[in-house]
């Protein structure tokens, strides 16, 4: 299948860790890959969280209760994702995502996207939803809704989720998502369409995700998530495990400083200057300043040199240990663009 060829493929290119070979998980971990497999695909954006279970059933969470489940139309989902996609500059995202528009909306919508053409979108409302999103992307730019309000917790919890997606796939999968040559695309394209995508865009009953992550109340910073029960708690619980994470691997002055600058980050370009990140660690020692530069670097400019990597590794050797950092990294700046957004959505309300 062809599925089976890209993600092994895609999967034999992951960089910096080993996933975990299906065949070696067992109890609770063995449960969670099945129903991946089941409601989904075990996709390397996924297996690549496998060196820390608890991470990984956090991603699946989020990712399945907001993008894959629930009563807002997938279509419209999808074409979030992409649009963040394209603001982050994360091909792998964007090509997965128009090939799964290509499932459940047609072809010329995906070309319209990948071809930047966003005025030739022939259906208004999806038009103007991924143009809203791409306005999402920075605090200054965000434009009013486009869409119902009771789609708000599945909309904003798609921006997150590929915030954090995004981040983690361009740090281990790289650039591409069909590793074959590009006069092929085209076909594997169409391929994929007629047989995995359909599987791939099933509708799924919401919740069936959250018995993999804790059951904790909601915190402020994620109140967009609220009036959805399911994406609440898949929230809830992923920044629980994602804090909990972090507090393993980085000291609370290490992550004070993260906070810091995220927390005053609004979306601007941090370019591939690192001279920000150089002063941001100036005076720290290692390990604080190898894990605070790898912090930084994937949180805001979301283009982590390798030697920061490199020099993380010497102090945090274990798999587990890149992925807790880099996750946490990662998700404190997702939560950060969908503050944002909540922010213009509740000045919309109060108008």
């Amino acid at each position: 299948m062809i599925t089976e060829v890209v993600n092994k493929r895609v999967s034999s290119r992951i960089r910096y860790v080993t996933p975990v070979r299906q065949s070696l998980v067992t109890g609770v971990t063995a449960e969670l890959y099945q129903q991946i497999k089941e409601d989904f695909m075990p996709v390397p954006l996924l297996m690549l969280h496998s060196v820390a279970p608890e991470i990984l059933a956090g991603v699946w969470s989020i990712l399945r209760e907001s993008l894959l489940a629930g009563e807002t139309d997938r279509t419209v989902k999808e074409v979030v994702a992409a649009a963040v996609s394209k603001n982050n500059a994360c091909d792998y995202c964007l090509e997965a995502h128009t090939l799964l528009l290509r499932s459940t909306a047609g072809h010329a919508l995906a070309d319209a996207i990948l071809r930047g053409d966003y005025e030739s979108i022939d259906d208004p409302n999806l038009r103007s939803t991924f143009k809203w999103a791409l306005t999402t992307g920075n605090a200054t730019t965000i434009e009013k809704r486009p869409f119902d309000i009771t789609n708000v917790p599945q909309v904003v919890g798609t921006i997150a989720t590929f915030q954090y997606i995004n981040r983690m796939v361009k740090l281990f999968l790289g650039d591409s998502l069909l590793p074959v040559p590009s006069a092929l695309k085209g076909l594997t394209r169409r391929v994929y369409t007629a047989t995995e995508g359909k599987h791939a865009i099933k509708r799924l009953a919401p919740g069936r995700s959250l018995r993999f992550v804790p059951q904790v109340p909601l915190s402020v910073d994620l109140r967009w998530a609220s009036p959805n029960s399911e994406v609440a708690s898949a929230f809830a619980g992923f920044a629980s495990i994602v804090e909990d994470a972090g507090r393993r691997t980085l000291s609370q002055h290490d992550r004070s400083i993260v906070n810091n600058y995220v927390s005053a980050w609004n979306g601007e370009s941090m370019g591939h200057d690192y001279t920000w990140v150089d002063y941001a660690i100036k005076g720290l020692e290692n390990p604080s300043r190898a894990v605070v530069r790898l912090a930084l670097e994937i949180a805001l400019s979301m283009e982590v040199q390798p030697q920061a990597v490199d020099e993380f590794r010497l102090h945090y050797p274990a798999d587990s240990q890149l992925i807790e950092a880099t996750a946490w990294a990662s998700f404190t700046a997702a939560r950060r663009t969908a503050v944002w957004v909540q922010n213009r959505l509740e000045q919309e309300n109060d108008k």
